[in-house]
């Protein structure tokens, strides 16, 4: 018997209203996603992606259905109650790092512990096992200008895995770097996967999806349809 979802979306819609035109982003979202799965969202642009992703991560509320989250409603928070979900629950992983230029590699890690308030030798070890399960230990004193793409983006993963979030949330993780480096990253996510990992990845990029367990297609704010990777790998032989 399958256990309860960690992320649970039942009828989600959201509608943007901007001077008199009404842009409906998500129509009915329905959508479960367990513990220790790596699920893809995927689809054109303009089809919902990235504000799905915002509604997950709590950066969004949606305008109608219900959101829960470890069994709890989600988009029914206050301001303040979803900043400390975020920062206990949700680990994000942004297409363009987001990483601070004059804080090096360890004080980049660390900065979202310490919003949490979190004693200063369990941060500095939280950051040590997230850095080294990136494989960048060694270079923890380097600035961010210091690094390449591929290791800035190692980094940024390490920040999002240092709270133990329920769920990590990768918005294009791989869309400013090239292939070498790109395929670096998803290589990394599939290892955290194995170890244990929750993962939400949006991507427009068939290769990428398809390191993911599941695929979920989006089209004009609707899921059209669900993809398995080992029925991907059956239609191919």
């Amino acid at each position: 018997m399958k256990s309860e979802p960690l992320i649970k979306l039942d009828g989600v819609t959201k509608v943007f209203h901007t001077d008199e035109v009404e842009t409906h982003a998500l129509a009915g979202i329905h959508l479960d996603i367990f513990k220790g799965e790596f699920v893809s969202i995927a689809g054109p642009s303009g089809c919902g992606k990235s504000t799905l992703l915002s509604i997950l991560g709590l950066l969004d509320t949606p305008t109608a259905g219900t959101y829960l989250l470890n069994g709890s409603r989600a988009d029914a928070l206050t301001h303040a109650e979803r900043a400390r979900v975020r920062n206990r629950e949700i680990g994000f992983v942004f297409q363009a790092f987001n990483l601070i230029g004059d804080l090096d590699v360890f004080e980049n890690v660390e900065l979202p512990l310490t919003y949490r308030g979190m004693p200063a030798a369990e941060r500095r070890r939280n950051v040590e096992e997230a850095l080294e399960k990136v494989g960048m230990a060694h270079r923890a004193k380097h600035l961010p200008s210091q690094l390449s793409g591929g290791q800035q983006q190692r980094v940024a993963v390490a920040r999002a895995l240092a709270g133990h979030p329920a769920v990590l949330l990768a918005d294009e993780p791989t869309g400013n770097l090239d292939s070498k480096n790109g395929e670096a990253v998803m290589r990394l996510l599939d290892s955290l996967h194995r170890a244990g990992s929750t993962i939400v990845m949006v991507t427009h990029d068939s290769r990428f999806s398809r390191h993911a367990a599941r695929t979920v297609h989006l089209f004009d704010g609707r899921v059209v349809s669900e993809s398995e990777l080992v029925l991907a790998a059956e239609t191919s032989a």
